[in-house]
């Protein structure tokens, strides 16, 4: 008999063991998942800024080029055919 409330106590003593380390498990999850949504909100941040200093490189990109060479110019002029052009068929699908 005492063989078997040995055995239920070292059950019950294992079970406890468990549910500590789950109750540690939940709590390093919740605290990697605010760190993770940190992360996610610096990460889009970041990539915004990158998306705003690249429009303004092609800008001073084109500005540039229409203060310089034929050969800039010439550039300056088919990046505009190719605006319009996407403004053009922009305004096409809206037209559908």
């Amino acid at each position: 008999m005492d063989s078997l409330i040995d055995v239920v106590n070292s059950l019950e003593n294992k079970v406890l063991r468990l549910l500590k380390k789950l109750d540690e498990v939940n709590e390093m999850n919740a605290l990697l998942s605010e760190r993770l949504a940190i992360s996610e909100t610096n990460n889009e941040d970041l990539q915004q800024a990158v998306k705003d200093w690249e429009e303004k490189y092609n800008s001073l990109k084109i500005a540039n080029s229409m203060l310089g060479s034929i050969q800039d110019k010439n550039e300056a002029k088919l990046k505009i055919n190719t605006l319009i052009r996407e403004i053009e068929h922009c305004i096409g699908q809206l037209s559908e």
